[in-house]
């Protein structure tokens, strides 16, 4: 096969449709199967399970196995998926183009799906200055390989430490090195408090992050809902949801439960406040998709502003 660099690159297929073989993605997948001994491939993780639902190639069957059944439960998985990255790349073009920010550090980022948040920052701005953050060690992998800056005057780093404990982050020389706190940042939390089933957990946690930011900062979260859901799908989801032994700790939260864990950050709320994903922005690309309704998304948005 003739080698070439393909478009596909983060798809973990080392031939492109053409039948050639990608030089990049063969050096993607030969990392992959040198993957740290770490990873327990026989247990779902939330990285690789929404890797599958978003049409992702890197998972292993466990992971795929819990995904299947959520749909089960909930056939609109993918589109809720789908709309809730979609949501992010949204927000982050927002924040680079209307509000400036310069700098982001991206908790929960995931195995890496084109476009990254550096890569819509950085076509905006192109000094844009990136961190993400993952407890995964499969999404390390991809991310040295793949989560790197598309321009000469930016800055990617990828941490392997955890949300719910915030001083191995902000303490990190990783992230010291490429991020200025004393200058605005956007904090990006998305689909991942819903993992963190205890309030206080996650609002210590909220908090502690939140702390050293700067004046002009944005939090950006996004977190699994029932409220739209009727009765009947509801009680479907919930029980699935409770087979842990099988999709790890999962707790959607109401309104009223996420008003009370952002409540305490004395944040700024941007409006419309805390909407459905669906609802944030619409009018900006990527757009939600045509007939998806709140009760396929199941997803909140909250982006507020540090005063």
């Amino acid at each position: 096969m003739a080698k070439r660099w393909c478009a596909g690159y983060g798809s973990g297929l080392a031939a492109n449709r053409a039948g050639e073989t990608c030089v990049q993605c063969e050096a993607e997948e030969r990392a992959l199967w040198a993957a740290p001994p770490q990873i327990d491939t026989s247990v779902p993780h939330p990285a690789r399970r929404y890797d599958y639902l978003l049409g992702g190639k890197d998972n292993f069957a466990a992971d795929r196995a819990s995904a299947d059944e959520l749909i089960k439960a909930f056939p609109a998985a993918k589109t809720a998926a789908i709309e809730n990255r979609n949501f992010l790349r949204r927000v982050v073009g927002w924040l680079a183009r209307e509000q400036r920010i310069g700098q982001f550090l991206d908790i929960g980022t995931g195995i890496p799906t084109s476009p990254n948040t550096h890569e819509v920052a950085q076509a905006i701005n192109p000094g844009a200055r990136i961190v993400y953050v993952d407890n995964d060690p499969l999404v390390l992998v991809h991310a040295r390989a793949l989560l790197t800056s598309i321009t000469a005057a930016g800055r990617t780093a990828y941490l392997g430490a955890d949300l719910t404990r915030p001083r191995g982050i902000l303490d990190n020389p990783d992230l010291k090195d490429t991020l200025d706190l004393s200058q605005p940042v956007g904090l990006l939390i998305v689909a991942v408090l819903h993992f963190l089933p205890d309030d206080t957990q996650a609002r210590d946690a909220l908090a502690e992050l939140v702390a050293p930011l700067a004046s002009g900062s944005y939090v950006v979260a996004s977190h699994t809902t029932y409220d739209p859901l009727p009765d009947r799908q509801r009680r479907q989801l919930e029980g699935e949801l409770a087979r842990t032994d099988r999709h790890g700790e999962v707790r959607p939260r109401s309104l009223e439960q996420l008003e009370s864990l952002f409540g305490g950050l004395r944040l700024e709320s941007e409006q419309p406040g805390l909407v459905s994903t669906l609802r944030w922005t619409p009018h900006l690309d990527p757009r939600p998709g045509e007939g998806v309704t709140e009760a396929d998304a199941i997803c909140y948005a909250y982006v507020a502003r540090r005063p």
